[in-house]
């Protein structure tokens, strides 16, 4: 399937930088015949966001479960950020370190990608600068969360080692534009682990609505097109279970109507690396 208003445009990124000049016209455009999923492979659809933002605790659902049962109804948001690197695509393999203390576990998540630029933008007019969603799965090690040998409890957390490591946040299928999502407020968010439901909430459970996290986000920074700001989980993760990831899991997410997100759980040692560049990088080969 081709759109011929997009020709010339090599991937998604570089379609949210016009996004203002070209929704209006995508908005109107119908497919005719297009292209079944099985006969293509799919891909990240945003691989290297200029920010990868992510809300946490922004569920009241999650942080009971994770133990918080008196929080109160207008929490302010706190955000981090990780790295691209961190992401892969439809069918990436997650791929865990080979240490049963790493304790890695799944959360599901909506994504809001940005198409436009923004900064201190009202709540009120927030949905303005957002393009669309997608399905995003914010994997993390629990136990690299706390470092070992903190200093001081100011000191004790470590979120890049927990949440930042290559692979650890699949995001997909694709983007879909805001104009099919009335009210992104009232999405159902599952995942599956191995065919078991895990996780059903719905965004509507947010404390902090996506509105609210664009507005306050951009009062930290300014968003620019093909960010994307991750908003948080619902109850039903792995380590409120006693669970975690294990090689040969299968992790499904699924948040209608944005599609479905499969990736496998691999071994780190087992994985294969995409670029031949990175292999000689790893293995310390010169060429």
């Amino acid at each position: 399937m081709s759109i011929p208003l997009l020709a010339g445009y090599p991937d998604v990124a570089s379609v949210l930088e016009e996004w203002e000049s070209l929704a209006s016209a995508l908005r109107a455009w119908r497919p005719a015949d297009g292209v079944p999923l099985s006969d293509v492979r799919l891909l990240a659809p945003l691989p290297s966001p200029r920010k990868l933002i992510c809300a946490g605790a922004n569920y009241h659902s999650h942080l009971r479960e994770m133990g918080v049962s008196d929080t109160p109804p207008d929490l302010e948001p706190f955000f981090f950020l990780l790295p691209p690197t961190s992401i892969t695509g439809p069918g990436g393999a997650v791929t865990i370190p080979d240490d049963p203390t790493a304790r890695v576990d799944w959360e599901a998540e909506l994504g809001v990608v940005i198409g436009r630029r923004a900064h201190g933008i009202p709540v009120e007019r927030a949905l303005e600068a957002v393009a669309g969603y997608t399905v995003v799965n914010d994997i993390t090690a629990r136990g690299l969360h706390a470092r070992r040998n903190p200093l001081a409890p100011p000191f004790a957390y470590d979120w890049l080692a927990s949440k930042g490591r290559d692979t650890f946040t699949p995001i997909g299928p694709g983007v879909t534009p805001s104009w099919f999502v009335p009210d992104p407020q009232a999405l159902p968010v599952r995942l599956w682990r191995n065919g078991v439901l895990e996780q059903d909430g719905s965004t509507g459970e947010m404390i902090a609505p996506v509105a609210r996290l664009v507005s306050e986000a951009s009062a930290l920074m300014t968003l620019e097109p093909g960010d994307i700001i991750a908003t948080g989980t619902p109850a039903g993760v792995g380590v409120a279970k006693g669970t975690s990831l294990v090689p040969g899991d299968q992790l499904s997410v699924e948040i209608d109507p944005l599609g479905r997100l499969d990736n496998p759980v691999r071994l780190a040692a087992e994985a294969q690396p995409a670029d031949p560049r990175r292999e000689m990088l790893h293995t310390g080969e010169a060429r």
